[in-house]
């Protein structure tokens, strides 16, 4: 059995440093232990977790010990005193969600699509870096985006009406990994939007990290402060379940720009313009706008996509922003002006079903 105190706390132990790093942000690793001010994750130095070690006795990993007060536990005491949880079996539900298992009784769960389906099964403990199973755990890991800085993000983008954003989770300290040699900040973990990357049945194959600044009104101030990993191919960030009729375009800004204007439409967002041209979609759609973006690669998506959904039966239309992007359009022209563009661009049927005007201030 999985659910086993004794099995959880050697499954923590073997990823000790991410358990660290997510519910001891305080803290840092100095050489074979992390270091933090106390088991509640306060500044300071007192308290030694041990990154390394056999599974058990003295010397394990994941034990820990304050010199200062003398308390010592596993990482299991340190999930329940970080998290201010009652009892051992409120610690242990906690580990399973970091671990991504399954609970000793598995029950349907809805997919970030809003799907319904039931749980696929347990995820591996230890994915292969870059893979589909370490992009499921990544999810999992993360929490809903309502008041974090994801939120503060997506608001100071200009993006404040979005509905269903069950495919956006939000990670407090995501792994930043550098290149040798780069000059970015030496901070090795931000805050981070997490977006699920989807297939035509609603399962994770990849996700997109977003890393953002500490006050979340802007990424963060590194090299490449968005990455992806998983399958991205065919597959994209999804908002609503598409039916007969969807949009799909490149970034997920541009998308949720969309959404505050056309708040029924079901859209996808395939985050670049090599993987829009190549974007499956589903097989009862029959009319599909293309969202282009303003730069060359942009415009060779589009086209690309247009003729593919032609030859397949599906009428393509395509919505063009003034600007760079829709999110460039609503940030610097308002949502009016942008709610005017798209309203002319849309087939008169659809506007009835999915336009709506923006509120008015006041």
């Amino acid at each position: 059995m999985l659910d086993t105190v004794s099995d959880l706390a050697r499954r923590l132990a073997r990823d000790a440093e991410a358990v660290c790093r997510h519910y001891l942000s305080n803290g840092r690793r100095q050489g074979r232990y992390w270091t933090v001010g106390d088991v509640r994750n306060a500044p300071g130095r007192s308290m030694f977790v041990r990154l390394s070690g056999p599974d058990s006795g003295p010397g394990a990993a994941g034990h820990w010990t304050d010199a200062a007060s003398a308390e010592h536990g596993d990482l299991l005491d340190v999930i329940r005193a970080t998290r201010g949880l009652d009892g051992m079996g409120a610690a242990l539900d906690e580990a399973r969600r970091f671990l991504g298992l399954a609970r000793s009784t598995p029950s349907p769960r809805s997919t970030p699509s809003g799907q319904s389906c039931t749980d696929r099964g347990t995820l591996p403990i230890s994915a292969p870096a870059g893979s589909p199973e370490a992009a499921r755990r990544l999810f999992r890991m993360s929490a809903p985006i309502g008041g974090t800085l994801a939120s503060t993000y997506l608001v100071a983008r200009g993006i404040t009406a979005a509905r269903d954003t069950a495919a956006l989770r939000f990670h407090t300290h995501c792994w930043y990994r550098r290149a040798p040699g780069s000059p970015d900040d030496a901070r090795d973990a931000w805050p981070a939007l997490i977006a699920a990357v989807t297939d035509l049945d609603g399962a994770i194959a990849a996700v997109q990290r977003t890393w953002l600044d500490p006050s979340g009104r802007r990424k963060a101030p590194i090299a490449t402060p968005r990455r992806a990993m998983g399958h991205l191919l065919g597959n994209a960030v999804r908002f609503g379940v598409a039916c007969d009729v969807m949009a799909a375009g490149e970034g997920i800004e541009t998308m949720l720009s969309l959404r505050c204007i056309l708040p029924d439409l079901p859209l996808a967002a395939a985050l670049s313009a090599t993987h829009l041209a190549a974007i499956r979609p589903p097989p009862t759609l029959r009319r599909l706008y293309v969202v282009r973006d303003n730069d060359p690669a942009g415009h060779r998506a589009a086209e690309t996509l247009t003729a593919r959904a032609r030859v397949a039966g599906i009428e393509a239309l395509t919505l063009v922003p003034a600007l760079g992007d829709f999110n460039d359009d609503l940030r610097h022209l308002g949502a009016g002006v942008l709610a005017a563009a798209i309203w002319w661009q849309l087939a008169p049927e659809d506007v009835a079903r999915f336009w709506r005007p923006p509120e008015r201030d006041g």
